[in-house]
């Protein structure tokens, strides 16, 4: 983030490389520009500080309302989404474990339905108008900003959210909202889980599809390798090929039927493997 070496911007909720004015007992204060001197506690401040070092922190309002810094990080910032645990109901919301001492606010009107003890939800970070973090569940307004403009079988970060009729729904990016249709998913996903996927189309309403597999032939490398070590640890033999269930194959490797097959062939063209009809046979060097 740039910042004038005079008057340095400080962005709340966010990392900041803030320089170190003075240390005094309870710890270290830090140029916070126009918000004056921001405390770093003597519990977080980097060995050997001195006056003039250049810290990275993360800056937030304590329990006082009071600016304060720590070289922790928290599990999200502002404008990101992430999945978090409500640890504790009060009357007014759910406190969520963020990873710093102060929990963070999920407000009562920023929950879509009320929150529960010890669950997790998918929430984004944000500033209210005091300038206090907080968190939401209504992620609608804050997703689609932009019209979306990925390429087919572009490689994306996802985040799963809630399971629908016809698959999983995904945010792309931080930005937008996606589908991972149930023939196209081999692996079990969790809530808040993130992972990497591929764009499998932009579809004329707007829509986007979503793959976990790479698609086409480069990503059966991981594959193979997977399919020798398990080979080896069974003796040499496995009971799957060409001819076995998508549901067989996908409980094992977590991939498509396809994928699959072109895993083997690619194994059985180096003659690393033999195709039977009850499955696939390991071949020794001096086969």
């Amino acid at each position: 983030m740039p910042q004038s070496a005079d008057r340095p911007v400080v962005a709340i909720g966010q990392q900041n490389t803030l320089r170190v004015l003075r240390q005094r007992e309870p710890g270290v204060f830090l140029d916070g520009g126009v918000f004056g001197s921001i405390l770093l506690p003597q519990r977080y401040a980097p060995d050997n500080c001195q006056e003039g070092d250049l810290v990275e922190v993360f800056v937030y309002l304590d329990s006082e309302d009071q600016l304060i810094a720590t070289t922790e990080t928290p599990k999200l910032m502002v404008g990101q989404i992430g999945c978090l645990k409500v640890a504790e109901l009060s009357g007014v919301g759910a406190f969520l474990d963020w990873g710093l001492p102060k929990d963070l606010l999920l407000p009562f009107s920023e929950q879509r339905h009320p929150a529960e003890e010890g669950k997790r939800y998918l929430v984004r970070a944000y500033l209210d108008n005091t300038n206090r973090l907080a968190a939401t569940t209504k992620l609608d307004k804050y997703l689609d900003l932009q019209p979306a403009n990925y390429r087919r079988h572009q490689k994306v970060e996802l985040i799963i959210a809630e399971r629908t009729e016809l698959g999983y729904k995904a945010i792309i990016a931080q930005s937008h909202w996606g589908l991972i249709h149930h023939q196209d998913l081999f692996q079990k996903v969790r809530y808040g889980q993130r992972l990497a996927g591929f764009i499998k189309q932009q579809r004329d309403d707007g829509k986007i599809d979503l793959l976990l597999e790479e698609p086409g032939y480069a990503p059966v490398g991981d594959l193979t390798q997977q399919i020798l070590q398990l080979l080896q640890h069974e003796d040499g033999f496995l009971a799957l090929s060409d001819r076995s269930s998508p549901e067989a194959i996908s409980a094992h490797f977590g991939v498509s039927k396809k994928k699959f097959k072109m895993a083997i062939g690619a194994l059985y063209k180096q003659r690393k493997i033999e195709i039977e009809a009850e499955g696939i046979r390991l071949l020794r060097p001096d086969a």
